[in-house]
């Protein structure tokens, strides 16, 4: 199996949207970014066998969350539901994050995660 190939089984596993829909916008402009996301983190990164997935997205939606890449959080705020994260571990990770980020950024996660959870009917989120 090639890196790309390898990398494109993990996100189909973990993502709801095709490899198209993820990085259509940017296919014409620089297509090789999407092979460089595909075979990097994907194929070499989220493989490692150290720690699993859900730990895994849950780091990335902490990520994401302190830079503030709101179109990329939803993306994985999708993926980190669909390898068993709770909404309500992937909002107490969110929250967390306004130590680290501050509340604007970490407000902005909550939103994210809102419209996330609203388009699959998980709201409100309880415990």
């Amino acid at each position: 199996m090639t890196r790309y190939e390898k990398g494109k089984e993990v996100i189909e596993g973990i993502q709801e949207r095709s490899l198209d829909e993820i990085f259509g916008a940017i296919d014409d402009i620089a297509p090789d970014m999407a092979r460089f996301v595909v075979e990097f983190p994907y194929s070499e990164i989220y493989t490692r066998p150290e720690v699993d997935l859900k730990t895994r997205e849950l780091c990335t939606v902490a990520a994401l969350t302190v830079l503030g890449t709101i179109p990329q959080l939803k993306d994985h705020i999708g993926a980190a539901l669909n390898v068993g994260n709770s909404p309500t571990e992937i909002v107490e990770i969110i929250m967390q994050m306004s130590a680290y980020a501050g509340f604007p950024k970490a407000i902005n996660g909550i939103v994210a995660a809102k419209e996330v959870f609203n388009e699959k009917g998980l709201l409100p989120v309880r415990d």
